[in-house]
């Protein structure tokens, strides 16, 4: 077996900027996991949610990591997405003396049937498999023929051998589509798992819907009050109705056992090595000391038994006054929606609700409470102050997009400024600090100027000297989708000029 205590774990998983639950089952699993002490650090990044696949890096300090995809299929995602998101040369990757080993994604691990069999028996209890029929339902896509692959390698393999009277793959978006169902199945019991790994907008809005068990899309399953009981009588047949695969929690087994048949694969062994310095743990000590206590709307203070954090605003609020948590991932929980409820995608957003107080035993504890409510944050400021940030420029961003994203930098630089100037407004959209540039020349101006002085990055009023800063090194997925957008817009009225003309 090999030794990891000198290496760090990232999982990447899709994250939704809509649906709070989307990166739950990929932070649960990074908890069990570093909850275990196997890797020196375990961290998570996410495609539509924070960090981003280029600030995640900023969030470790190990030399040797592992990324493994939190995703079902070796599809667009896998194999296009997150490989140029992510800089990677191919499974290994040697960069800033680090060895980046890049692992499959978790859905096409073969022991993704026991977690299948195991919840389609869960979901439907003392149920005869020979009465009963199997469907795994994807989402389907026609941007690569590999997404559909993990589905039907685990149809085929169930099939042969497992007793239900029926197995059978079904999609969202590409025949065969799971509204067909009943016209599928045969035996008077039907199982649907859907081969997800969260229970997002999909697996719990818009399948039920397609099923016929909701007219229209429901809640977040973390907003219902109740949940769907099973079976559900419809067309003559008992259906049962499982959440996604992928909050099975022996999920995060599966994710070492890609770890380990990496290194098998490729003759990679570790044994017990020094670690390098705890640089980000270091940093937040030494910043502490100078008196440099608050991080956007977090207000940190050293308390016998460790730390204390409270908002900016509680600071002077009694303990009794305030909500108790005593461990790290407690801020995860409070960071996540708003004081109207509202789900909180960018966590540097102004809106970090109030009334709570959150003790932590020690500074590694300490920076994983800070990894929650502002992801990568101190990792990115330790090395803007050492002069290694590396800011991405927006045309950069926006030019190496691809699939629906592909035509977001057909704007001009004047809407690109006014875009991001309304949409990071300190006051209402996100506190941090931008370090990018418009190009390798060209600076932000207009709106957007405001977002590059010494008073942003910061809640406006306190002073700066007892801040760490929340810097920007690369414009966020908001500003590709909006990009996208006014690119669109600008083609359909050239398309209508000549139209016109």
């Amino acid at each position: 077996m090999n030794d990891y205590s000198h290496a760090a774990l990232i999982l990447v998983g899709h994250g939704s900027t809509l649906n709070p639950d989307s990166s739950a089952p990929t932070h649960l699993h990074a908890d069990t996991i570093r909850q275990r002490g196997i890797f020196r650090e375990v961290v998570c990044c996410f495609w539509k949610e924070e960090p981003s696949m280029r600030e995640v890096f900023e969030s470790v300090d190990s030399d040797v990591i592992y990324i493994v995809p939190n995703f079902i299929s070796e599809g667009y995602f896998c194999q296009q997405v997150l490989p140029r998101e992510l800089r990677l040369d191919g499974p290994v990757t040697k960069r800033d003396g680090r060895t980046i080993y890049y692992c499959d994604p978790v859905g096409i691990h073969p022991n993704m049937t026991r977690l299948l069999l195991q919840r389609a028996d869960e979901v439907a209890p003392g149920v005869p498999r020979e009465e009963t029929s199997l469907i795994i339902v994807g989402h389907g896509t026609n941007l690569n023929d590999n997404s559909t692959k993990a589905i039907q390698d685990q149809v085929q393999l169930i099939r042969q051998g497992y007793d239900f009277a029926e197995v059978m793959d079904a999609y969202m978006e590409e025949a065969p589509l799971v509204s067909d169902w009943y016209q599928m199945t045969k035996a008077p019991n039907v199982v649907v798992v859907p081969f997800f790994i969260a229970d997002g907008l999909h697996s719990f809005q818009d399948i039920p819907v397609l099923l016929g068990m909701e007219e229209e899309p429901g809640q977040a399953l973390s907003q219902m009050d109740v949940f769907r009981h099973n079976p559900i009588p419809l067309h003559g047949r008992n259906l049962y109705y499982s959440s996604a695969i992928g909050t099975e929690p022996l999920m995060a087994d599966v994710i070492l056992d890609q770890v380990h048949d990496f290194d098998a694969r490729h003759g990679i062994a570790h044994t017990a090595a020094s670690a390098p310095e705890d640089s980000l743990k270091a940093a937040l000590e030494q910043w502490l000391r100078a008196g440099r206590n608050i991080i956007g709307q977090v207000h940190i203070s050293t308390a016998e038994t460790g730390y204390e954090l409270r908002h900016l605003g509680d600071a002077e609020v009694r303990e009794n006054g305030l909500k108790l948590y005593t461990e790290p991932a407690g801020a995860r929980e409070i960071a996540r929606y708003d004081a109207q409820g509202q789900f909180r995608p960018i966590k540097t957003a102004p809106t970090l609700i109030q009334g709570w107080l959150l003790k932590v035993r020690d500074v590694a504890e300490l920076l994983l409470a800070l990894e929650f409510f502002y992801p990568a944050a101190v990792g990115m400021l330790l090395a803007q102050e050492e002069g290694k940030l590396k800011p991405v420029p927006l045309r950069h961003l926006l030019g190496r997009q691809t699939g629906m994203y592909r035509f977001a930098n057909g704007i001009t630089d004047a809407q690109a400024c006014e875009m991001v100037g309304n949409f990071c407004q300190t006051a209402t959209g996100c506190l941090r600090r931008i370090t990018w540039t418009l190009d390798d020349t060209q600076p932000m101006t207009g709106l957007a100027a405001a977002k590059l002085g010494p008073e942003a990055g910061q809640v406006p009023g306190v002073a700066p000297e007892k801040c760490m800063s929340l810097l920007c090194m690369e414009a966020c997925n908001h500003i590709v989708s909006l990009a996208r957008k006014k690119s669109r817009e600008n083609n359909e009225a050239k398309s209508q000029t000549v139209v016109s003309a």
